[in-house]
Order: structure tokens, then C-alpha cells, then sequence
């Protein structure tokens, strides 16, 4: 009985011993960079799924138009592949997703397989049907975790130049990353507006606050943040023409969703600006940030000026930077 003990004792070590060593060697190998452009999805399918109904699904959830944008554009830029081209350093690609027909159906992450950072999502499914139903229910899930690891490589990316943050520090106890090609525009004691040139238009980043029962009382929520999105254009955001300033765009409301930034709790609104009495309009996405130990709400909002030109990538670098905030 002893020796019987004594044995399984050493068989559960070799065991642990042995997967250990593999999680060892996983962690210890040498790999590429990961490439590929922000937002840039590759998809692994076989031609004849991607020309037919599983490609249409996948098109149809992954490359559904961003919330708020003026204009459609797709959530992320899809690039197929056929699997026998999934090799060397196509493999690197930062995102992608691959559907195998057979096995099991259902759905798999893979992190840091092939290049770091890297997410992969494998569908898989024993008919197209079981594929599409898988795509169509997990797709929120799949968004996320594609999104989330953009958001971090471009806030990565944003890190390695970054302009200094004291006047937001000392004025609202808030940290933010933002690139040294933004400059500050306006300074004010209870506001402040930042600035980067782009062909054509400009990036704005906005930082201000009000008291929590600005946004939080008998109205709507939604009203509220329009009506103080619109004071504060009013006073501070003045257009190209004389008595012009920004408002919220009236024909269509707002997205509206409840987030977190910093752990705290916020209002995350997009949608569309305009100038009252100009011709100008773009995107914005504005974070209403709870601070309650300080009875106020901090508010972070980037808007794009960018006419004829796509939009979502400016507003991605927004959103990247508007979520690195630390509230003191």
C-alpha cells in the first residue's frame, strides 16, 4: 500500500513536472512583433465560406457601422485569407479570426500564438449554420476582445511620445496621455481645450467639469449631457463665423451607454456636432466620469473636424487617450 503511494505520488509529479515545462517553453519563446494597421481584422476562411452565407455573417457583424460617425464605416477593416496562406509572417497579423468547418461548435481564444501581442478568435462549427449561429451570438464577445486589444497596442503606441499633462493635473487631478503632436489651444481655470493638426481638419480634446446634479437630477440623463455639451460649446467653442459655435447635432440624438474609466463609473455618449449658424460638422465621443468623493462629474470629450474624409481611426485615437485618464 505504501509503495502503491509512493508510486502515483511520482506519477503526479512527472505529470506536473511535464506541464509545467511546457507552459515554460510557451512563455520562453522568442517571439515577433505583431503588425498590421489599427483596426485592420484578417479573417482565415476557406474562398468558398467567405463568398457565401458564414462570409456574410461575419460581414455583417464585424464590419457593422461605428455608432456615431457621420458617415458609415465598418467597425473593423476585414482582409481574408484562405487557411493555406496562413503561414510565416502573415501569421503576425495583431487580430484575427479563423473558422474551421468541423469539430466541435463553438468558439476559442488564442493569445500571443504566433507574434506579441496577439488575439485570435477560432469559430468553428460542424455545418455553416453551426458557424453562423456561433458568430451571430458571440459576436459582442468577439468585438470586445478585438477592440480591447487595439485599444491597448494603440494606447502603446501613443505612450512612446507623449506631451506633459501638469496644467490637467494641478486644474482637475487628472492624468492623461495624449501625444506631443497635440498642443494646448485654450487654458482656462476651469477649462481646457488640446489640439493636433491633420490634413484638412483637426483632433480636439476638451477637459472641463460640473457639479454631479449638472447631469444627474429629475431629467434625463441624455438631455442633460446635450444641454451641458451645448453650454459649454457656446461659451467656449466658437465657430469660423461671427455668433457660430458648436452644438450637438439636433436631427439625431446621441448614443448613450454607461461605462468605466479609471474604475469609476461614466457616461459614455456618441454622436455628431455641428456649428449653429456655419456649415460644420463631425463625430465626437464625450465621457462623463463620476467622481463622487469630489461631488462632481469630470468630463473628457474629443470631437474630429475632417470634412470628406473618414473618421474613425481619429476618433479611435480619441477614445485611446480619453481612457488612459487617472482621476486623483
Amino acid at each position: 500500500m505504501k509503495r502503491s503511494l509512493i508510486l502515483l505520488a511520482s506519477i503526479f509529479l512527472l505529470i506536473s513536472c511535464k506541464n509545467e515545462d511546457k507552459t515554460s517553453q510557451k512563455s520562453d519563446r522568442i517571439l515577433s512583433d505583431s503588425s498590421g494597421n489599427i483596426n485592420q481584422l484578417t479573417i482565415v476562411i476557406d474562398n468558398e465560406l467567405w463568398e457565401g452565407s458564414v462570409g456574410e455573417a461575419i460581414r455583417t457583424n464585424l464590419a457593422a457601422p461605428v455608432d456615431g460617425l457621420p458617415q458609415e464605416e465598418p467597425l473593423f477593416s476585414l482582409s481574408q485569407i484562405p487557411p493555406e496562406t496562413f503561414t510565416g509572417f502573415v501569421r503576425n497579423s495583431r487580430i484575427f479570426l479563423k473558422i474551421e468547418e468541423g469539430g466541435n461548435k463553438g468558439m476559442d481564444l488564442i493569445e500571443d500564438e504566433f507574434a506579441r501581442p496577439q488575439t485570435g478568435i477560432v469559430v468553428q462549427g460542424g455545418s455553416s449554420n453551426d458557424i453562423i449561429d456561433v458568430i451571430n451570438k458571440e459576436s459582442d464577445s468577439i468585438i470586445k476582445l478585438l477592440k480591447k486589444t487595439e485599444l491597448t497596442e494603440k494606447q502603446r503606441r501613443i505612450r512612446k511620445s507623449l506631451n506633459k499633462d501638469d496644467a490637467l493635473s494641478e486644474k482637475f487631478g487628472v492624468n492623461l496621455k495624449f501625444p506631443s503632436a497635440y498642443r494646448y489651444a485654450k487654458e482656462e481655470d476651469q477649462f481646457s481645450w488640446i489640439r493636433k493638426e491633420i490634413p484638412k481638419g483637426s483632433m480636439e480634446i476638451l477637459v472641463y467639469e460640473v457639479p454631479i446634479n449638472k447631469i444627474e437630477n429629475d431629467s434625463s440623463v441624455i438631455a442633460n449631457i446635450i444641454k451641458m455639451r451645448d453650454s459649454i460649446g457656446e461659451a467656449q467653442i466658437p465657430g469660423r463665423l461671427e455668433g457660430s459655435y458648436m452644438i450637438t447635432e439636433k436631427a439625431y440624438a446621441p448614443y448613450l451607454f454607461e461605462t468605466k474609466i479609471d474604475g469609476k463609473f461614466a457616461y459614455e455618449t456618441r454622436g455628431t456636432w455641428e456649428v449653429q449658424n456655419d456649415f460644420m460638422a463631425g463625430p465626437f465621443v464625450n465621457y462623463a466620469i463620476k467622481d463622487e468623493k469630489n461631488n462632481r462629474f469630470v468630463v473628457l470629450e474629443g470631437f474630429v473636424f475632417s470634412p470628406s474624409r473618414g473618421k474613425r481611426d481619429n476618433i479611435f485615437e480619441l477614445d485611446a487617450i480619453l481612457q488612459s485618464a487617472k482621476i486623483d
